[in-house]
């Protein structure tokens, strides 16, 4: 991504900043799990606070 592109990553989103990694690594580990064994087929949106219509 060009360096001018990066400093704007995000900030259209309604928390006008992009996910961070803490942020995003709970679903994951939640679904590598054995504690997720019952969930298939989710679709784990990041929308950054956008809702899905």
């Amino acid at each position: 991504m060009p360096p001018e592109r990066v400093e704007q990553f995000g900030r259209n989103t309604p928390l006008g900043r992009p996910g961070r990694p803490g942020e995003l690594a709970p679903v994951y580990v939640l679904l590598a799990s054995d504690e997720g064994s019952y969930v298939s087929g989710a679709v784990v949106p990041v929308t950054g606070g956008e809702p899905i219509l």
